[in-house]
């Protein structure tokens, strides 16, 4: 199983993915494209393609220029019916890449939110053996519409589109159920005055934040993460 990882930004966390990814037995390979490392060539390197989340956002073209050939290379991994995660960002790019719009600064989330599954669902092998409702840790100022031919996974009431599938297993997650508790507390220690700005006094209560719903968001993270590897 080789899968290709795309970052858009230096210390991206591969939190409960990369757990995934080491109990399949995955070999790895890391693309920083923020950095300008070149993205996958050929979709036939690879069985599976994973975009993390990132701060730009995904019209930033003119600072970041690799964007648009990232939704292409994602949309060409979708479209022969390989495995494709995008996660926040990644989310956004994948939306791009198969037509919808990107909203720009349309839905500020931050800390761990309920989510609720869409009706669609109910039959999809990597979200539908969750409860109706979940919690998992949010990052974000962006969303995007729905693109034509994809179905609506999960929502709620910040952003309708929290995740979607197009075809077999593109899947588009707007929620960071990766990041279990080590990776947040890895985000609030390196960006302290992000999280202040972004939800004043969110840093002293984050203790109580956690013990609430750290382990909730853990567990349904990982399910998720081994659901989307299976697709490998």
């Amino acid at each position: 199983m080789r899968v290709a990882i795309v970052e858009n930004m230096p210390s991206t966390q591969h939190g409960l993915v990369g757990v995934a990814l080491r109990e399949a037995g995955a070999a790895i390979e890391v693309i920083r494209a923020f950095a300008g490392e070149p993205l996958p060539a050929d979709i036939h390197d690879h069985d599976a393609l994973v975009v993390f989340g990132g701060e730009q956002n995904a019209r930033a073209d003119h600072i970041h220029p690799y964007l648009p050939a990232l939704a292409g290379v994602m949309k060409d991994f979708g479209e022969a019916g390989k495995a494709v995660l995008g996660i926040c960002l990644g989310s956004q790019v994948l939306a791009r890449a198969y037509g919808g719009e990107n909203l720009i600064g349309a839905a500020p989330e931050f800390g761990w939110r309920d989510i609720m599954l869409a009706d669609g669902a109910r039959s999809d092998p990597v979200l539908g053996h969750l409860g109706r409702q979940f919690v998992s840790f949010q990052w974000h100022d962006d969303t995007f519409t729905l693109p034509q031919g994809a179905t609506r996974l999960a929502e709620n009431d910040i952003a309708q589109n929290q995740g979607f599938r197009i075809g077999r297993a593109a899947y588009g997650m707007q929620f960071h159920f990766e990041a279990d508790q080590p990776v947040v507390e890895e985000w609030i220690r390196l960006f302290p005055a992000h999280v202040e700005r972004k939800a004043p006094g969110w840093l002293a209560r984050h203790p109580e934040h956690a013990a609430r719903n750290a382990a909730k968001a853990d567990a349904s993270g990982l399910e998720i993460a081994r659901a989307w590897v299976r697709q490998i």
